[in-house]
């Protein structure tokens, strides 16, 4: 393992960490609001340390798979823990377990809270609350790609193990551009989100806050009231950038190179669509009954259906209080989330269509012992690696989740709250049901309960084997008369 790059890529994540940190710094500067030395503070501690650990250039900048999962989860780990400090220095926060639980929501764009008044924080706070959610949404390691030359063909290790899918592949054949075109699709749509929600009639502080948190499909607000408060067009504008946030950013990529066709048959894009509609109109007939028209039964009910299926979070009822059927619904949607290489988490759609033309093929050959199947998705066969990959992530997603659930019962709430705590902090989703619903957060779970949710949160964001990995002795294994990690990750290409 290169451990000379690996400091090198966590010094630079550091010092982005900081300079994202004089954001809310410079907002707390315009509205006069003493919070805003602490972000200040740690800001300069952040750059200062992240600048001297890239003093020394690393003797080579290959980085491959085991060094690529480690990087990936410590990056992330050391983003949480110098990201909580400014919560705790300003007072609004003041236990850093609390502190960390919400920049780790924040920054896995979960956006479950353990605020009891998000009014009372000031707007220093609340927008770097937000902003976590856009740094978290992309990622700050597909940022850094973008910005810095890092390591040849092999930075792909590290894209790999931070993006969200089965399988992550290049738009073009440099790393660093397809980081590039990333990053520029995800701006234009944050950009058009401001602009629109600001045509709306809300302030660029609203605006702008409110877009990171729907962009990155984290779920943040500025209200308790979430987006209830908010006008119907503007709940219309957070519904469609959800949806379209949940989407694999490849399908922009391919319109913006008038391939729109291509874009179209996109198969996970139409699976999705399907998944949505088809389930709003389901709640809508099972709650129409408590709403003055079939407009707005619709409408709440295609909103809840995105901001789930997004694993955004936002809320415009408290839909703890609908019918079973409208709930169960919600909950399968909880796992499915949105499309892979979108903001979204959850098991990802493309991930459900493969399972699903697996059991299909399997159920085939049990009738036609000598037919052969393959699984195809987009037009291609799907390799017997990626198939695998998929159902360990299903075992693996299984047993996290069952284990989570059996580790926070210990503080004694029901069954719905803590199997919902653990399947929306998993999924990256927010709100769950219980006391854990919309109305509702995670103050009440102890230490150890949140710690447990913590470690779910950070799993879901990157996909369970980056942070799996780091408990198992192998990765932290040095030549010692083994194979390099050279030779084992060409072998593995």
């Amino acid at each position: 393992m290169n451990f000379s790059i690996i400091r090198y890529i966590l010094s630079s994540v550091l010092a982005f960490e900081g300079i994202f940190l004089l954001l809310p710094c410079a907002v707390g500067a315009i509205y006069g609001e003493r919070e805003a030395f602490a972000y200040l503070f740690v800001a300069a501690l952040s750059i200062c340390f992240g600048f001297l650990g890239r003093v020394k250039k690393p003797k080579s900048k290959e980085i491959y798979s085991k060094g690529g999962l480690v990087t990936v989860s410590f990056s992330w780990i050391l983003l949480s823990l110098v990201g909580a400090v400014p919560f705790v220095l300003t007072g609004e926060i003041p236990r850093y377990e609390d502190a960390l639980f919400e920049v780790i929501s924040g920054l896995t764009t979960t956006g479950a809270s353990i605020l009891n008044d998000v009014e009372a924080i000031s707007r220093c706070t609340a927008f770097w609350r937000c902003f976590t959610h856009w740094i978290g949404g992309m990622g700050v390691l597909v940022l850094i790609l973008a910005i810095l030359p890092l390591s040849g063909s092999y930075n792909m290790h590290l894209m790999r193990a931070e993006s969200p899918g089965p399988s992550v592949g290049k738009l073009v054949p440099k790393v660093r551009q397809t980081a590039m075109i990333l990053y520029a699709i995800y701006g234009v749509i944050t950009v058009v989100e401001i602009v629109a929600l600001m045509i709306a009639g809300l302030p660029l502080f609203d605006a702008a806050t409110l877009t990171f948190a729907t962009v990155g499909t984290g779920g943040f607000g500025l209200l308790n009231s979430s987006i209830a408060s908010y006008s119907l067009a503007i709940q219309i504008i957070f519904t469609v950038f959800m949806l379209l946030s949940s989407i694999n950013f490849s399908v922009y990529y391919l319109i913006l190179v008038r391939k729109a066709g291509e874009a179209f048959r996109f198969e996970e894009m139409r699976w999705f669509l399907a998944i949505v509609f088809g389930s709003a109109l389901l709640i809508t007939f099972n709650i129409k009954d408590g709403f003055d028209s079939l407009f707005m039964a619709f409408h709440t009910a295609l909103f809840q259906v995105a901001t789930v299926i997004s694993t955004t979070g936002f809320a415009t009822v408290d839909f703890n209080l609908w019918p079973e059927f409208s709930k169960s619904v919600l909950l399968f949607l909880m796992f499915v989330g949105a499309c892979a290489g979108s903001t979204g988490g959850g098991f990802k759609v493309s991930r459900l269509m493969l399972l699903a033309r697996s059991i299909k093929n399997e159920i085939i050959c049990v009738a036609h012992p000598r037919t052969v199947k393959k699984v195809h998705m987009n037009g291609r066969m799907m390799s017997e690696t990626v198939l695998k990959t998929v159902h360990v992530y299903l075992g693996a997603y299984v047993m996290i989740l069952i284990v989570s659930v059996i580790l926070i019962s210990i503080d004694g709430f029901d069954l719905e709250t803590n199997f919902s705590a653990v399947m929306a902090t998993l999924n990256n989703i927010g709100p769950g049901f219980g006391k854990v619903g919309p109305t509702g957060n995670f103050s009440g779970f102890s230490v150890f309960s949140k710690v447990v949710l913590m470690f779910d949160m950070l799993a879901g964001r990157l996909e369970l084997f980056p942070i799996l990995a780091l408990f198992h002795p192998g990765i932290w294994q040095i030549k010692y008369g083994w194979r390099s990690d050279r030779e084992v990750s060409e072998q593995e290409a």
